[in-house]
């Protein structure tokens, strides 16, 4: 699964801090430039000394660091804007009250700074080189549109009537509507309508779990023309990991309204992950780097773990299973074998004093070197460090019918280690020992940061040797 399409699953904020931390090095870069260019050759563009020497060296760090504390602290954008307007908005304007406001702080100071010809051109390449900017954030954000590098799989909820007027509104390529379900689909003609809506259309007796994980969906949206009706159209959906929207087709939108799909509809946000945005990005980035130091420093126990599998039992060292993943998804988890290949069974779960272990293989399971190679599904995205351990698919299959919130575990990445694990829930998995892990995991979506994430990782450590596996 592309990580990046979950961390602007729900808004943009991630992509646009980014976009504001380039255009603040953008503004500081073009005084620098100029300031050498003014006077000087190319040849002399890393000589600070210039720059600094220069009348738009303090003019500049003022106007570079209230345009950071202004764009990031008091203009919260949650949709990435692609028009002019937005230029105008978010740089033109604000760059022209920001100037005011140096020269403002120059006179009270008595400060002199010459406003000439070399000033007007300093300021018309700032512009340009932040309207080049606004271009160039334009095509990466249409090239992750039209390369599925970013997208939202959605499944549409309602009746015929809505769900038809809602297509006809609907323009945003980043909104896949990969299937709908019509509640009052039993009392039309479902082979006229297959081929009016042209996706796969379905009612609210099916399978729900089978259609979110064959379409890898990461939204739902619930249309809703009538309040009294939208409970019982959420009853089928609301056990589920993936994200629930309500889209109001009735009201009409304000110049207060802040929540708009294609500037028409308002929406309200029933049931979100916490896992979006700049925190996800931020919970990614320390997966990476830490999964990489990780596999360092484990490298040596990982190398003796698989020559004593290769002396014990010959190859395969890895064995792969799939697992479910966000949103449901599955995905191959890696590990070391620790079970003789001739009685090998991936299905069933081992025990404290499972004849089917190898004698390196107690010792290995017991301090969990076995899950070390997990560390690369961190690397390619489909785990995470910290999050709910990823169980068998049969187990899911199984416990999703015994606890009605159980599948909302996959709401965000299946971890390495996990809140239940560190608190020595770990191993066994009886109905009552599943029920617990699902409480705790669940503690853990609804009460998610980085600073729980690095204490859970801490807290491994210690828990490793005190809880040993089987």
């Amino acid at each position: 699964m592309n990580r990046i399409e979950k961390v602007l699953q729900n808004d943009d904020s991630a992509y646009i801090y980014f976009v504001k931390i380039t255009k603040t090095f953008i503004i500081f870069l073009s005084f620098y430039t100029f300031s050498i260019l003014e006077k000087n050759s190319i040849y002399d563009i890393l000589d600070n000394a210039i720059y600094i020497s220069s009348k738009y060296f303090f003019f500049s760090i003022l106007l570079t660091s209230l345009y950071f504390l202004i764009s990031f602290f008091f203009i919260q954008n949650k949709v990435y804007r692609f028009n002019f307007i937005s230029f105008l908005k978010e740089d033109i304007i604000i760059i022209f009250f920001l100037q005011i406001f140096i020269f403002a702080i120059y006179f009270i100071q008595n400060k002199i700074f010459i406003i000439d010809s070399g000033y007007i051109y300093s300021i018309i390449f700032l512009i340009i080189n932040l309207f080049l900017t606004k271009k160039i954030f334009n095509f990466l954000y249409n090239y992750m549109i039209n390369n599925d590098i970013i997208h939202k799989n959605i499944m549409l909820v309602g009746s015929y009537e809505d769900i038809i007027y809602f297509f006809k509104h609907k323009k945003e390529k980043v909104n896949v509507f990969k299937c709908c379900i019509i509640n009052d689909l039993s009392n039309l003609n479902k082979s006229l309508i297959r081929s009016e809506i042209k996706i796969p259309v379905f009612d609210q007796n099916e399978d729900i779990r089978s259609i979110l994980e064959y379409h890898e969906l990461g939204q739902i949206w619930v249309l809703e023309s009538d309040a009294s009706k939208t409970d019982k159209l959420i009853t089928n959906i609301i056990k589920f990991s993936v994200d629930i929207l309500i889209v109001d087709l009735i009201k009409k939108p304000t110049e207060l309204s802040r929540n708009l799909l294609y500037e028409k509809f308002e929406f309200r946000k029933y049931e979100i992950s916490k896992f979006y945005g700049p925190n996800l990005l931020l919970k990614i980035i320390i997966d990476k780097i830490f999964s990489f130091i990780f596999l360092i420093i484990a490298s040596p126990v990982l190398l003796i773990s698989a020559l004593l599998i290769i002396i014990e039992d010959g190859f395969p060292l890895l064995f792969t299973q799939d697992r479910t993943g966000w949103d449901g998804r599955r995905f191959k988890i890696y590990k070391l074998r620790t079970l003789n290949k001739k009685k090998f069974d991936k299905t069933t779960q081992v025990t404290i004093n499972d004849t089917r272990k190898l004698r390196c293989g107690s010792f290995i399971r017991k301090f969990s070197i076995d899950e070390i190679p997990q560390l690369f599904n961190v690397l390619l995205g489909d785990m995470s460090i910290v999050g709910p351990r990823p169980h068998m698919v049969e187990h899911d299959i199984k416990y999703s019918k015994l606890f009605v919130n159980y599948l909302k575990r996959h709401k965000c990445n299946p971890g390495l280690t996990g809140w239940a694990q560190v608190n020595g829930l770990r191993g066994s998995t009886s109905d009552e020992q599943m029920k617990k892990r699902m409480e705790y995991d669940l503690w853990y979506l609804n009460n998610w940061n980085i600073a729980l994430d690095l204490y859970i990782i801490l807290k491994t450590f210690y828990v490793v040797f005190k809880y040993k596996g089987e």
